[in-house]
């Protein structure tokens, strides 16, 4: 269960990691439904993800009878295992408690946390089960009160994600989960999103509308630069979709990120952070060599909190 955080500052807990303004960004590898039903799959993006660098990696979770309209069940349609109905489909990449305790298992091993988006009430109590760092607000979600009331009673931290959504949605979206725990990230849900359409700086947006809230980003794009970009605009938790090749069948493959352009990322994410500094202008002592050489001008350093003035 996560602690809450005291009032007024925009830090949140994941487990024991905080998550905001002045922390390392908190990276999660979504595995989602990439892993086809296949828990060897799914430990092997677990693997990928641990040895990327990532700080946790993300499932989803449904009740397929829930989640699933009734007039779609019995729809067939071709999949890798045959032609079945669609709700047979819902069944088949659906992992339940069993691959759940060997994937925790697994990620206890490898030193990374795992969490999931709970798609309906049912399985936010199937995923209590396990001691899990925080739940995650699916896009498709934000508008389920019910869910938002399950999960907010759960006082684990909430990830929110709001692609989709009008400002208001997203409003009241807080509003039903209360603002105090959670991290609200900015998202576009196509997949994959055209660089176009991600209006990244609707990261700056939201950190201006809720000033008490940590604010991260949930990409689904292609490529690395723009989850940069996110980064460098503030965005304190980022989340992509994650694959062992995203030729395998299924929706999320294409807008996924194998496992080199993972570590890639991750590498870039943390030189970004490192480079982006604490905002307060000064002149490091890598400088003054440069200064007497090529300052043709005399004048003085200003002093520092930490050194005399330097003239030169």
């Amino acid at each position: 269960m996560n602690a809450a955080p005291r009032s007024g500052t925009r830090t949140r807990l994941l487990g024991d990691r905080p998550v905001g303004p002045g922390h390392p960004v908190y990276v999660t590898g979504e595995i989602g439904i990439n892993h086809n039903g296949d828990l060897a799959k799914a430990l092997a993006l677990v693997d990928a993800a641990a040895d990327a660098g990532c700080d946790a990696v993300k499932f989803q979770k449904r009740t397929p009878e829930v989640c699933t309209p009734r007039d779609q069940w019995d729809l067939e349609r071709e999949t890798p295992w045959g032609r079945m109905t669609y709700i047979d489909y819902r069944h088949r990449v659906e992992f339940g408690e069993e691959e759940y305790r060997a994937v925790d298992e697994h990620c206890r091993k490898r030193g990374i946390a795992w969490f999931a988006s709970p798609w309906d009430t049912e399985s936010v109590a199937f995923l209590e089960k396990f001691d899990l760092p925080a739940h995650k607000v699916a896009s498709a979600s934000l508008t389920d009160d019910e869910l938002l009331r399950a999960l907010r009673a759960t006082g684990r931290t909430v990830i929110l994600s709001t692609g989709m959504s009008t400002p208001q949605q997203i409003r009241h979206a807080v509003e039903v989960l209360g603002s105090e725990n959670i991290v609200l990230c900015h998202a576009t849900s196509t997949y994959p999103a055209k660089a176009a359409e991600l209006n990244l700086r609707v990261i700056n947006t939201l950190q201006a509308e809720y000033p008490n809230v940590p604010i991260g980003y949930s990409g689904h794009e292609t490529g690395l630069q723009t989850t940069l970009a996110a980064v460098a605009l503030g965005a304190a938790f980022v989340e992509r979709h994650i694959t062992l090749d995203r030729a395998m069948w299924g929706s999320d493959q294409a807008a996924s990120v194998e496992p080199g352009g993972l570590q890639r990322l991750v590498r870039d994410i943390r030189v970004v952070e490192e480079s982006l500094g604490d905002g307060v202008k000064r002149v490091y002592d890598s400088e003054l060599g440069p200064m007497r050489k090529l300052r043709r001008v005399a004048g003085t350093v200003a002093a520092s909190a930490d050194r005399e003035p330097v003239a030169v």
